[in-house]
């Protein structure tokens, strides 16, 4: 289902707002308006918004499933979750934020776009809300019966495009201050001169002497830069160890963020290349030729990778929003937020060079989109 286009039809139900709530999703292909999942479920007493967006998060997470790469469009007669999904309201509420970060970071960014619907186009989410609602009165849960035919769209209708990127000068002022995640990876180990697959279930080695000097002259550079206002680090210790040396620089604490940990490279960790090559060959050229594939003994692909270092993303434009962030992470993490950033497909991260202590920049706007501004600069080590 490799490039599928999806629509999503999500809704949510409070009798009492704050009530008993539910909420109720479909996933549609885009071509033929078939039915491909559904979802609903009684949570409860909460607000018609958090049903709502508890809705939205369903039914990406069921389109995620059926594929993780494919375009969808998301159609709510929610105006208020529309609005603040595509950058256009600010989210204030506290309990509204956590969802919608949740919901950010479960497909790559820019493949989601939203579309307000009235209420009547929105039936069948419509239906199920009030289904699980019903459920819960009953004291169960819901549970899925037949489904009903759902119109289908015009097949000569595609999905809408997604939004043109607004970068540098061509960004509306009306945007507000972007927020720059200012992304270096640590400093070298012992294991990098061999290029030795190191991940985050091996023997997690410290810097090296060269990589402690290398996270010294990255910590001057970004001195001097004089811009960066946070400091976020992988947990591993090479990443903690480079993220310190940076943070003593600009007077700033270090705050840990566990998804921007490296990939679990399994049964390779401590191998070369070659080794992996020759004891695991199938395995390598699968990791290589799909995003989907694992390495030999591993429960993380790059698919995993990119939700995970997504959700981590969007955590951190969430807390430091208008801010200039330094991100300490590793090979993996780093080359696939650069590749979400551009909405590159998965296999582009085979294809870019990260250097020890090298520094990557991205700026992402309130509406959605990004601008890469830097890459692979080791200006500060030369």
């Amino acid at each position: 289902m490799a490039g599928a286009r999806f629509i999503v039809q999500a809704d949510g139900g409070s009798r009492g707002n704050p009530g008993p709530a539910g909420y109720g999703a479909v996933v549609l292909d885009a071509r033929t308006g078939e039915i491909l999942a559904e979802a609903a479920e009684y949570i409860g007493r909460a607000t018609n918004n958090v049903a709502e967006y508890k809705g939205l998060i369903a039914g990406l997470k069921a389109a995620r499933d059926l594929d993780p790469d494919a375009r969808i469009l998301v159609e709510m007669d929610s105006k208020l979750v529309v609005e603040q999904m595509s950058g256009r309201w600010k989210i204030k509420h506290p309990d509204m934020q956590p969802l919608a970060a949740e919901a950010r970071g479960i497909a790559a960014r820019g493949n989601v776009e939203y579309s307000w619907i009235p209420r009547e186009k929105n039936k069948e989410a419509d239906r199920l809300a009030n289904e699980a609602m019903d459920a819960g009165k009953q004291g169960r849960q819901w549970e899925p019966g037949p489904r009903a035919a759902a119109p289908a769209p015009a097949v000569d209708e595609p999905l809408p495009a997604a939004p043109a990127p607004r970068a540098g000068w061509a960004a509306p002022a009306d945007l507000g201050a972007p927020t720059t995640l200012v992304m270096l990876r640590h400093g070298e180990t012992p294991l990098t001169p061999l290029r030795q697959f190191s991940g985050s279930t091996g023997t997690d080695p410290g810097l090296s002497e060269k990589g402690v000097w290398q996270a010294e002259r990255a910590a001057e550079a970004l001195a001097a830069r004089g811009t960066v206002q946070a400091v976020v680090s992988s947990p591993m210790l090479r990443t903690r160890q480079t993220a310190e040396a940076a943070a003593r620089r600009l007077g700033l604490d270090v705050r840990i963020e566990e998804g921007l940990r490296e990939l679990d490279f399994g049964d390779w960790e401590g191998l070369t290349y070659a080794e992996v090559m020759e004891r695991h060959p199938e395995d390598l050229a699968a990791f290589f030729g799909s995003a989907k594939a694992k390495p030999t003994g591993s429960a993380e692909s790059l698919t995993t990778l990119a939700h995970r270092a997504g959700q981590a993303r969007d955590k951190i434009l969430a807390r430091y929003s208008g801010k200039t962030v330094l991100v300490v992470s590793h090979v993996s993490p780093i080359k696939t937020l650069v590749r979400l950033a551009l909405g590159a497909p998965p296999d582009a991260v085979h294809r870019m060079e990260l250097s020890a202590a090298s520094l990557c920049a991205v700026q992402y706007y309130s509406d959605g989109n990004a601008s890469l501004r830097l890459l692979n600069d080791t200006a500060h080590l030369r």
